[in-house]
């Protein structure tokens, strides 16, 4: 007996027969864990890949982000970047710290002329300016050049593989030597020679370099003024800092205080630096990224959360249709316990049985994983890999999936099968109901649809929430309007007239406006400004915005007193919004007309000439800002063109026609502005996705679990059914009996889970300044979309039993 119920080939061919004589069960139980296991599996590759940022730095845990921190009215509020001086007030005031790097990003255009003499042109986003202790601080590989002296030159410059290839076509043969020497252009004037090739950015690093020039060529550029400014802040410009093991961080934030306090001015008192762990870059919502994309640590835990729920639900499935399969199996218990088989035999025996319908169901799971991957990283942006034979921690992630599923669905029933009295379970003519409690049973169904009702009713929100972003009103019109970024240079600017003029020449071109950005927009201007011949500073920032008069035409902004500034190159005039007047203290925006604005202690000064109603300048998650608007030519970047709707085939080319006869030397490029609003939620618009990914599955789990029970109870209760349809039971009284308590249980299962989901989803959209509100709808809709689908599931099945031929039935017994 030993032997048998020992001998790993015989238990695996025992269970193997045992599976095999009970297909539809061994399938239900496969495929629910299968699919729950790669849901599971495919959550652990995205945690494990968002963990992975910038984790391949030796020094990652020494490496911190000296960051801004201010303070005013409204509270804290952070931006990752800081003023250019601060690198080397560091080095100066902190010579403990041996290592400090700067870099700064912009945007622009490169030009190469290849060996044949043709020029081609490219819009290069990620261009960077970068001291040379950066890349001995941080670990990115090099193909060809030496990180310590390819960047010593102002005139050097550095390309990752990637750009090289698409640049340089020699460079796509692994020619790398001959790139060396070679010279681009960038924005028609700085002349670089490529004195190195960084091995492409991973793109699991924040850092996505593509062309670094030396720090010391911003002294050739517009930021030459800025050098010097403790005042000003920029986003893209981080300083990086190694701290030695005797510095520790809490220390160095104290003493930042003190250096802010030393080096900025006296109107600027508040504002101070803050230290940012570098493995703390990729999650902290309150800071940025060049990446634009932060990824937090309770999101991540609220996806661990639902891969953990998805294998509860499949173990479950397992225990119920296991214990209920038990009715089947107890005279074989009996038999064997007769036989001599203890009670330990058999528990290990069911185990196996168990562990064999794992295994194959993880099999399963890693090619429905593998099929789905393609479909997630184009989802999400990612090129995430199963690579089960160079990751070893998925290998290890499978192995303990593996063992705690097999005993979180195998335990229990293991326990109840092999718990059978020999003598009562072959005398006595076992039921569902002695089979493993029915209470239990009915506990589990409610566990599996409370989750998955707390998952309906989040996705129901998260849709609703994108639902808001998409259609609410943000105070200007953003239909049909095109952004072409322009090149601010005197000789662009200049053509601005010409080009407005050209572009009306169309009928359906409606207006045309320059200006910095839209009016809501990632790249945003603020200061704090003088009010009224105060002598003292406004205790909050305004937002900027430069544009042209014909700006409220163009984005339909709406006066609520005064008039639009006049035409004019310069600061003249300001339009203010209500929201800096209801900061002011000032209720009639009639009496803020001819007010004074004084920015930058006299650099521009004017009057306000009106006010217009509020506009969102940022997302929908932040309150709406206060907004200084006025003409400054200098600083334009923006074309904003609006155009008759349906009108964007013919439309297009005519503009990058105008675009190319005044601008020859510059690349052409356009965004619509609901496209560019649409991407400030991208991540909630992924996350919408995901929820309702992972609410089918839960949903599709519970209900092929219900469909085993449903099906198993009706072949249970067909002599029943048989002697109720004889005595006048209709189909519908038939189905109501097999559908009736599952129903109940959904319903108590929402009562759970209505709570849970209310507090989690409210937590949520506390992150919103604009949110939807949880109302009666929400959870109707959830508990409708339950019954609706488990009615269906167990419909079919029950009106197959209601219908069957009750001869037969009675006959058979």
């Amino acid at each position: 007996m030993f032997k048998n119920y020992f001998s790993a080939g015989y238990s695996a061919k025992t269970a193997y027969r045992n599976l095999k004589r009970n297909k539809s069960y061994a399938l239900i139980n496969t495929l629910g864990l299968a699919v729950g296991i790669s849901a599971c599996l495919l959550i652990f590759l995205v945690v494990q890949y968002e963990n992975s940022f910038d984790d391949f730095h030796p020094k990652k845990n020494n490496i911190y982000r000296v960051s801004s921190e201010f303070n005013d009215a409204d509270g804290i509020s952070y931006t990752d970047g800081v003023g250019f001086p601060v690198a080397n007030g560091i080095r100066i005031d902190f010579p403990q710290i041996k290592e400090v790097a700067s870099i700064d990003r912009e945007g622009g255009q490169i030009t190469i002329q290849n060996n044949k003499g043709q020029i081609n042109k490219f819009q290069e986003d990620n261009f960077y300016y970068a001291e040379p202790s950066f890349f001995s601080m941080f670990n990115f590989g090099w193909l060809a050049g030496d990180p310590k002296t390819s960047l010593n030159d102002p005139n050097n410059v550095v390309l990752t593989q990637a750009t090289a290839e698409k640049y340089f076509p020699d460079a796509a043969h692994g020619n790398w030597k001959e790139v060396i020497g070679k010279t681009i252009q960038y924005d028609n004037k700085d002349l670089y020679t490529v004195t190195g090739i960084l091995k492409n950015i991973p793109k699991n690093s924040d850092f996505p370099l593509s062309v670094v020039v030396p720090y010391s060529a911003l002294e050739h550029t517009k930021r030459k003024s800025n050098l010097d400014d403790w005042v000003s802040t920029f986003s893209d410009a981080y300083t990086f800092v190694v701290l030695p093991e005797n510095l520790p961080v809490a220390t160095f934030n104290t003493q930042l205080k003190a250096f802010a306090k030393k080096h900025k001015p006296a109107e600027a008192a508040t504002d101070s630096y803050i230290a940012q762990p570098l493995t703390e870059i990729h999650f902290d919502e309150r800071f940025g990224n060049y990446n634009h994309h932060t990824f937090s640590h309770s999101l991540i835990n609220a996806l661990m959360l639902i891969g953990i729920f998805l294998i509860i639900i499949a173990c479950v499935n397992f225990i119920n249709l296991a214990t209920a399969q038990a009715v089947n199996r107890s005279k074989e218990v009996g038999v064997r316990k007769v036989l001599g088989s203890s009670r330990r035999q058999l528990a290990f025996q069911f185990l196996g049985e168990t562990t064999l319908i794992v295994i194959i169901a993880i099999i399963l799971a890693v090619l429905i994983a593998g099929a789905v991957l393609p479909f997630l990283n184009g989802l999400l942006e990612t090129q995430i890999t199963i690579g089960i034979l160079e990751n070893a921690s998925v290998i290890i992630f499978l192995i303990v999936v593996t063992i705690f599923v097999t005993l979180l669905a195998g335990l229990y029933p293991a326990i109840i099968l092999s718990g059978f009295n020999p003598i009562t379970a072959l005398k006595t003519k076992f039921n569902y109901k002695m089979a493993g409690g029915v209470s239990l049973r009915r506990g589990l169904v409610i566990l599996q649809f409370a989750i998955a009702q707390i998952l309906i009713i989040g996705m129901i929100i998260m849709i609703s929430q994108m639902d808001l972003f998409k259609n609410k009103s943000l105070g200007f019109d953003k239909a049909g309007i095109i952004n072409v970024p322009l090149k601010n240079d005197s000789v662009n600017l200049a053509k601005a007239d010409y080009v407005r003029n050209e572009l009306l020449n169309n009928k359906d071109i409606l207006n045309v406006s320059f200006s910095y950005g839209s009016p809501s927009d990632n790249n945003n201007w603020s200061s704090d400004f003088r009010f009224d011949h105060s002598t003292n500073l406004s205790k909050f920032n305004a937002n900027l915005k430069w544009a042209d008069a014909g700006y409220f035409k163009t984005y339909d902004l709406q006066f609520l007193a005064g008039h639009a500034y006049s035409t004019s190159d310069t600061v003249r005039e300001f339009v203010v919004n209500e929201t800096l007047l209801k900061k002011l203290g000032i209720t009639d925006p009639q009496k803020a007309i001819g007010k004074q604005i004084n920015f930058w202690d006299g650099e521009k000064v004017a009057n306000i000439v009106g006010v217009i109603k509020d506009f969102n300048s940022y997302s929908l998650r932040d309150p709406i800002s206060p907004v200084v608007l006025s003409s400054w030519k200098e600083v334009y970047r923006t074309i904003n063109i609006k155009i008759k709707p349906g009108t964007e085939k013919a439309v297009l080319p005519y503009i990058e026609k105008v675009w190319t006869n005044a601008f020859p030397d510059n690349v052409y490029s356009y965004k619509f502005l609901d496209q560019k609003i649409e991407n400030f939620y991208k991540q909630e618009e992924q996350l919408s996705q995901l929820y309702k990914i992972f609410a089918a599955i839960a949903i599709f789990i519970s209900c092929l679990g219900l469909y085993g029970l449903v099906s198993f109870m009706a072949n249970q209760r067909t002599k029943e059914m048989g002697i109720r349809k004889v005595l006048g039971a209709s189909v519908k009284n038939i189905v109501f009996m097999l559908s009736k308590e599952f129903t109940i249980l959904i319903f108590i299962a929402f009562a759970v889970a209505a709570p849970v989901a209310y507090f989690i989803m409210n937590k949520w959209l506390q992150n919103y300044t604009y949110k939807v509100s949880l109302g009666f709808s929400v959870f109707f809709l959830a508990i409708l979309i339950s019954v609706i689908v488990a009615w269906l599931t167990v419909g079919h099945r029950a009106i197959k039993a209601a219908r069957a031929n009750p001869v037969k039935s009675l006959r058979s017994e």
